[in-house]
């Protein structure tokens, strides 16, 4: 059974079916429509869930750099542009996300202040570090069960991708309970939404210069 079948049987709690239309909630674009990934692929996360983790960081954003790293059809990082981000990094492996987000950015006519890559999610993080990118806000929502979070943070770490005190907000299986604390990571929130999203979310402590 495809994992992303069970996201969405609890129909009351989500609302944001495939194909359907999300809004982003606040800020520049507030309440304009997005349209989601076709197909059963992605799991868009739903406004609920994304008015609430947003009120958690900000919930206006003072400027930053975002990375929006299992992009789906954008509707995170839209809605960091949305609330103030200064640049926001869209990555996904797949074709029709990408498409998507490309639509959703002309819907609303923004023509700056971001990138979308189709890309692995480890092999982007890899060019972000040859390009000398750093971010002060990473949007995780792999497939559930099929990528390591532990993996993710070893290469958040290892390519030095992230600005002191970034926050790593991870979306994820309620029965997949992220540790209390990861090297260099400091778990600072956590919410449970339904019996399929929790948000678990991560502040990047600095790390020790070792050079001497």
């Amino acid at each position: 059974m495809d994992i992303s079948l069970y996201f969405y049987k609890d129909i009351n709690e989500i609302n944001n079916k495939v194909g359907e239309s999300m809004r982003v909630i606040s800020g520049k674009y507030k309440g304009r429509n997005l349209k989601a990934v076709p197909g059963m692929s992605t799991r868009p996360t739903t406004d609920k869930v994304k008015e609430s983790l947003f009120h958690r960081m900000g919930p206006y954003l003072d400027g930053g750099n975002v990375l929006d790293l299992f992009a789906g059809s954008g509707g995170l990082g839209i809605e960091a542009l949305s609330r103030g981000a200064d640049h926001v990094v869209f990555v996904d492996a797949q074709g029709a996300a990408v498409k998507t987000i490309h639509k959703n950015l002309e819907t609303l006519k923004v023509d700056h202040g971001y990138n979308v890559f189709r890309q692995d999610a480890f092999r982007a993080l890899k060019a972000a570090s040859k390009q000398g990118r750093q971010f002060d806000y990473v949007f995780l929502d792999p497939p559930y069960g099929k990528v390591s979070f532990d993996k993710l943070f070893e290469a958040l770490i290892d390519h030095k991708v992230l600005n002191v005190d970034a926050m790593i907000i991870c979306e994820h299986d309620p029965n997949d309970k992220l540790p209390e604390s990861q090297a260099l990571f400091e778990k600072v929130h956590y919410d449970m939404y339904s019996n399929t999203i929790a948000v678990t979310v991560y502040r990047y402590e600095k790390q020790e210069d070792t050079n001497v």
